[in-house]
């Protein structure tokens, strides 16, 4: 070979090596995150990936696709009509985040922003979705798998049926046990060419498949424990050495790793990178070449993390005791409970989500609801903290809790029941009863641990005698637990989990302003006129915004009477504040005479009737004159039915019907103004009524 034909063909080599590294390095560039779209009818079953991201179209309310749970929805549900449910979208559409979780074996119905969801007895899988906002350093596929599609994906060998493509080009070897260098043209859908080098056994016929790929990247994975490792080595120095990328520890070693072993990532101007598979010690080492495997045509991603047990679904902080009086030791041991508990809740979106404040002098947070999302995080987290020091103030961490704690920034979900769990070395060192009446009335149940309590002769040492009483929701026993010994905390640890679960039984999540059915009686007789009439329904709205509105919180039906009597909604009807608002504002004044007590039988039987057992029973007459029949028997009859009545009376409103209509005391039940534009002076003064009553009742 003279000078000139070797200077051409290391030209030729430099220009083909340049260019491929100019591709290279285009093809470097990380790609965008690309969200595939979906239509109002895919069902999260139909995908076959466990988490996804996916933009919904508009409109997709007016579909009316099935929904089926809360919070949980079963995967034979509309993806997109969930997101509206779970109101993470808008009916504008936008982007959403998919979970698929296990199934469960009942899934709860509910009206929520517009779509109602259907009950369903069991389903074997379920999904959440959340706002369409990517997790750090996580990418979801820009192309979705349907189970119902037959997509095909290339993987390398070790596959025991391989079917060459049209693409194929076949190079037979002879016998000779030495390596052969194919080298195939390059194509222009992989601008690199590409260099295969295959060790040949004797009497062994090795096909290699090359199948154009779009921007295709190799990257080497070394097997240093693959069987034909040792007879490699002897063949390594004939080797160039490979790209840098992807080595395994010894750099020799990798060189002479046989080309099954490449993995392949694919990089797209659509697509983000996608791993196909990976060489396998086990694959034989001889099968070379790419087979289509239709069982495996989703892309393998992480197995999800656990997203919480949705039996268990409570907002819960723990209040650790940081004080001096606990020591080193014993404090070791509150954080190995307090770890023990987050592994045995499971924690997640779609179950418990925990938090935790250190208390002394002052309580700190050391983290909040959203810091951590799986149990599996919280551990390590939790074997970090570091002890404060101080006094068992524990009234301070209660008055904090309630202040600082469940609160959106924080975390706090607003559905969930909030459920504080406060563990005391012996007693506080401050009174808690002002400041747990405060957080229950907040809607925060208040559990005690008192580890090694004071005996008989401690107690005259106690700040606040029987502060257990006096701080825990109810004074049944379910809410307070006694340890006698830190060294048998251990054992606290799944009858504590069983009754933080027990949401049924976490009674003090109902409050004054969620836990109630609420009926207006409204006079709609000639003398109020339209323009009253109106100032009549802002009032009723004015009432209604102070409520927590849901079909699982409080709700609102109205009548409207004049000698008959029409129902307006109903307490079911209407299950979401702004839509109840419009609902107010769209009733048509009436118009007729005056018949208050037919109208109060007539709300006892359309709507208390219906009444949730758990709710309270509350009824608000709104008249501006005397009845033409009596009120005295119909107010009676739902007095006794455990219906609270307030009467308010306006210009010549009979003060005697008013104190009849009025649950006792009247003073505080029943209200008289002359006009119509005073109506709005007593909204504070009812809430605060119906508060006073509801926080009045007794805890055991």
């Amino acid at each position: 070979m003279n000078r000139s034909t070797l200077a051409t063909i290391t030209f030729a080599l430099f220009v083909v090596c340049a260019d491929g590294a100019k591709e290279n390095g285009k093809n470097n560039k990380k790609p965008k995150q690309i969200v595939p779209s979906i239509n109002c009818d895919t069902r999260a079953g139909k995908i076959s990936i466990p988490e996804f991201m996916a933009r919904c179209p508009a409109g997709c309310q007016e579909t009316k696709q099935p929904v089926y749970g809360t919070d949980v929805y079963a995967s034979i549900s509309s993806v997109c009509n969930a997101a509206l449910h779970s109101g993470v979208m808008t009916n504008a559409g936008g982007k959403i985040l998919v979970n698929k979780v296990a199934g469960q074996a009942s899934y709860r119905g509910s009206f929520s922003n517009g779509i109602r969801s259907m009950s369903l007895p069991k389903w074997r899988e379920s999904f959440i979705v959340s706002a369409g906002k990517a997790k750090k350093g996580v990418t979801y596929p820009s192309i979705l798998e349907f189970l119902t599609s037959r997509s095909e994906v290339v993987r390398t060998a070790g596959q025991k049926d391989v079917k060459a493509s049209p693409a194929t080009t076949t190079h037979q070897t002879t016998t000779t046990p030495e390596p052969t260098t194919a080298t195939p043209e390059p194509t222009t859908t992989s601008p690199k060419p590409m260099t295969i080098t295959t060790i040949q056994p004797p009497t062994t016929t090795s096909i290699t498949t090359v199948k154009p790929r779009a921007a295709t990247h190799k990257i080497r994975e070394a097997g240093s424990n693959h069987p034909l490792y040792a007879s490699l080595i002897a063949a390594a120095s004939s080797r160039q050495a490979q790209n840098a990328q992807g080595k395994g520890p010894t750099p020799d070693i990798s060189a002479v790793v046989p080309d099954t072993g490449y993995t392949w990532t694919e990089v797209g101007s659509d697509d983000t990178p996608e791993t196909v598979d990976a060489w396998k010690p086990e694959a034989k080492p001889f099968d070379t070449g790419f087979g289509v495997k239709e069982q495996d045509s989703v892309p393998k991603f992480q197995e999800p993390v656990s997203q919480g047990d949705p039996n268990c679904k409570v907002d819960i902080v723990f209040l650790m005791d940081g004080s001096w009086s606990i020591g080193k030791r014993r404090f070791n041991i509150q954080k190995e409970f307090l770890a023990d508990i987050s592994q045995a809740l499971d924690v997640g979106m779609a179950g418990p989500m925990l938090g935790i404040i250190q208390f002394g002098n002052d309580p700190v947070t050391e983290f909040n609801l959203k810091a951590y999302s799986s149990s599996r995080d919280l551990k390590p987290v939790i074997e970090k903290i570091v002890q404060k020091g101080g006094l068992s103030n524990v009234g301070k961490a209660l008055s904090y809790t309630n202040k600082h704690f469940f609160t959106d920034a924080s975390g706090n979900r607003g559905g969930p029941p909030n459920v504080a769990v406060v563990l005391v070395d012996g007693w506080p060192t401050d009174k808690v009863e002002e400041a747990s009446r405060l957080a229950r009335e907040s809607g925060i149940n208040i559990f005690f641990v008192i580890i090694e309590g004071p005996d008989n002769n401690e107690k005259q040492n106690v700040v606040e005698t029987n502060f257990v009483d006096k701080a825990v929701c109810r004074t049944n026993g379910f809410f307070s637990m006694n340890v006698p010994s830190w060294f048998a905390l251990r054992k606290a640890v799944q009858p504590l989990v069983k009754r933080v679960c027990d949401t049924d039984r976490l009674v003090c999540s109902k409050t004054c302003l969620n836990a109630a059915d609420i009926a207006f009686v409204i006079d709609g007789s000639s003398s109020v006129g339209t323009g009253n009439f109106r100032t009549v329904l802002q009032f009723v709205a004015n009432l209604t915004k102070e409520f927590e509105i849901s079909d699982t919180d409080t709700r609102v039906g109205a009548v409207q009477y004049t000698y008959e009597q029409r129902l307006e909604f109903a307490f079911s009807q209407h299950n979401s504040k702004p839509e109840l608002l419009n609902a107010i504002k769209r009733i048509n004044y009436w118009s007729g005479g005056t018949s208050t007590g037919a109208a109060i039988t007539y709300a006892s039987e359309q709507l208390f009737s219906k009444s949730k057992p758990s709710k309270r029973k509350i009824m608000i007459v709104i008249t501006d004159g005397r009845s033409y029949d009596d009120v005295r028997a119909p107010a009676l009859a739902v007095h006794r039915n455990g219906v609270i009545a307030y009467s308010i009376g306006i210009a010549w409103a009979a003060q005697e019907e008013l104190e009849y209509i009025a649950t006792d005391p009247d003073k505080e039940h029943s209200f008289f103004v002359d006009e119509f534009d005073s109506l709005y002076k007593f909204v504070p003064k009812i809430i605060h009524n119906i508060c006073q009553e509801f926080n009045s009742q007794p805890r055991n």
